[in-house]
């Protein structure tokens, strides 16, 4: 019996018992938070802006506060909890039934977008929509701009955008609601002249997606908006029925998300907001940092609460992060401390060079491992994965195995997307590009073939009598999985998939071997789900992030060395963390010198960077990096360690060896 058996069979006991005597038991809440936690967990009515430090247990005032209202009589199906992963939902509520019982495991939870796609099938008639839609990734959607802006403007300029770049457009002019030619002119002011041209693609595409029925991720939250502002009756059903809204990491949601809030909450008020906006690193993204500073603005009568008791970083790290972000110019000021005494200073360590400094960070590592500290507590961030390429080598010809977040997604890779393609056609036969993706793999189908095909298959009469006799053999086997789907469990309509896909895969790619481990780990993915349109929406909204070779060749996880971006590190931790390439130009990123809201996020990353360490910190910088943007020479530590006092931070020069 494994030990996690072991744990779900205790949970079983100990929800059982407290369900069976559930008016008698109590959650001891005083005994279990510290006074600012337990402040925001009691107040049950109204807006509540829980600004949260690092590590300052905000999942933990979440998680509480679901048992505190369930407990003071509140129904499940009237609280709802959005978070940015699902995974953290799933825990916050998991966690919640330990502390109380199984009551809080029925509550609405779950992302922006999963959520969004819920009421979205539900009123899809509202909306004009057909309620089978698909959600198409990054990928797809680029591929059909692509496809639009060939057919519009076949003759382009040699300064065209890039299908992702008028992808992107079109995201932050919904995602911020901005006008599009406002947000070419201030982001991508090179192709002002284009304007006109790439506000015709985004019509196109809109109108595209319409006649396909197909959404992509940011037509989520924009349909949900609709339908809430357009539909008093539906806003109001939804306002009374989640009288009790929480949202996690507040200052990560862009506008369009903020305003889904404000008139989700439109019949109450009850709005619980948890984040930082010291830890709002998400702007690329469409993250709106003045979100979390205009909530008391937005809901009346706003109650703020300050959690700074740190739990995680020693006080001689929280000193000098403290420090670091006294320099932000704007946000709710707040000063961390901590109880982990730990003697060691962070430290500031000057390199000769990039390879100096790379083999500084090897022995240290060689050193810490000495000192006990175990090799996956152990961090190397960066601010852009070029960074790291230097480190590398080094940790390659020293024997220390690393891991490094950032690589080929899973749901990205091309022999995915076949697979996936296929599903999208069974549940939406209007799915174009999936239907030209699936039918392009045969042999002797060309795009003129697909345009004879497509119309025979949309009809969902798989006959090939209907169709010329050269593409029979082609045909006979797609028609025959395409016609049978219905008919099967999702777990057989995927392996009967994979299996008619098997020699498409070897025939197109020659390392077909290693790629067959991930239709493997597909068909594994699929065994969870009951409901293809479940499935698939999944998919689109909580992607797998690697992909399992990438997953193979980092076997030994549980021994290895992390190296990460400071994005894809928030809301990890690490006993030992280095923040390498700590050099003006390049952190803070020479870009974001003429524009302070940039350069204040810069300084933003530095701290969640900062805040990842429990007790061994240590910032080093290269002085003499060559920047092949500028073609200049960066020699200076980061502004962002400028000015601070010197007795926060120990001072090493590393010669080269």
């Amino acid at each position: 019996m494994t030990n996690s058996t072991n744990i779900e069979q205790v949970k079983k006991i100990v929800l059982k018992k407290r369900s069976l005597s559930a008016l008698n038991y109590r959650v001891d809440y005083e005994g279990e938070l510290n006074p600012a936690q337990l402040e925001a967990v009691k107040i049950k009515e109204g807006a509540i802006l829980v600004v949260a430090g690092a590590g300052t247990g905000k999942t933990k005032t979440l998680t509480y506060r679901v048992a505190r209202l369930i407990e003071d009589g509140v129904q499940a199906q009237n609280i709802l909890l959005l978070t940015f992963t699902k995974k953290a939902s799933r825990e916050m509520l998991n966690r919640a039934s330990m502390i109380l019982d199984d009551r809080c495991e029925k509550i609405q939870g779950g992302t922006f977008h999963s959520f969004s796609n819920m009421i979205l099938r539900k009123y899809s008639s509202y909306l004009g929509l057909k309620n089978n839609f698909t959600i198409l990734d990054g990928a797809d959607c680029e591929d059909i701009i692509q496809h639009i802006t060939n057919t519009l403007y076949p003759k382009k300029e040699k300064r065209f955008p890039k299908k992702s770049t008028i992808l992107e457009t079109y995201s932050k002019s919904v995602n911020k609601e901005t006008p599009t030619k406002k947000i070419i002119e201030e982001e991508y002011y090179n192709f002002f002249e284009l304007s006109d041209k790439i506000i015709e693609i985004h019509k196109a595409y809109v109108n595209y997606k319409r006649e396909n029925s197909i959404l992509d991720y940011d037509d989520l939250l924009l349909y949900l908006k609709f339908l809430l502002n357009d539909n008093e009756d539906i806003r109001k059903k939804l306002s009374n029925t989640y009288r009790y809204i929480m949202i996690d990491e507040y200052q990560d949601t862009n506008t369009l998300q903020a305003d889904i809030v404000k008139l989700l909450a439109s019949e109450h008020n009850n709005v619980m907001a948890v984040g930082d906006d010291k830890q709002s690193i998400y702007s690329f993204r469409g993250a709106n940092y003045q979100n979390i500073l205009d909530f008391p603005n937005i809901f009346p009568n706003t109650k703020i609460i300050k959690l700074t008791k740190n739990y995680r970083s020693s006080q001689n790290i929280l000193n000098l992060s403290n420090a670091t972000i006294k320099k932000a110019k704007t946000g709710y000021e707040k000063e961390l401390y901590s109880d982990i005494v730990c003697y060691k200073k962070p430290a500031l360590i000057k390199a000769k060079n990039s390879q100096t400094e790379a083999q500084f960070v090897c022995q240290k590592v060689l050193e810490l491992l000495d000192e006990g500290i175990e090799l996956n507590d152990i961090a190397v961030l960066i601010r852009n994965a070029r960074m790291s390429f230097n480190l590398e080598i080094e940790l390659n010809k020293c024997n220390i195995p690393y891991q490094k977040f950032g690589g080929p997604k899973f749901m990205e890779t091309a022999h995915i997307k076949d697979i996936i393609a296929h599903l999208r056609v069974i549940l939406n036969p209007d799915d174009r590009i999936s239907l030209n993706r699936i039918l392009l793999l045969l042999k002797g189908i060309g795009l003129k073939a697909v345009n004879e095909i497509a119309p025979v298959i949309q009809s969902k009469n798989y006959d090939i009598k209907f169709l010329p006799p050269k593409y029979n053999s082609s045909l006979k086997p797609l028609f025959k999985i395409l016609e049978q789907g219905e008919n099967f469990s999702l777990e057989e309509l995927v392996d009967n998939i994979i299996e008619y896909y098997r020699p498409i895969l070897k025939e197109k790619y020659d390392d077909y071997k290693k790629r067959e481990k991930d239709l493997e780990h597909f068909s594994y993915l699929a065994k969870g789900y009951k409901k293809l349109e479940s499935f698939l929406s999944d998919l689109a909204l909580e992607p797998p992030e690697a992909s399992v070779e990438g997953m193979y060749k980092n076997n030994i996880k549980d021994d290895c060395l992390t190296i990460s971006t400071i994005h894809s590190a928030k809301g990890l931790e690490w006993s030992a963390v280095f923040i390498i390439g700590a050099v003006d130009g390049r952190f803070p990123s020479a870009y974001s010198f003429n524009f302070e809201e940039d350069l204040e996020e810069e300084l933003r990353l530095m701290y969640v960077a900062q805040t990842r360490a429990k007790t061994d910190l240590y910032i080093s910088y290269p002085i003499d990096m060559y920047d092949y943007s500028s073609g200049m020479i960066l020699s200076k530590p980061s502004r962002f360690l400028d000015d601070l006092d010197e007795s926060l931070f120990e001072v090493w020069e590393i010669e080269e060896e």
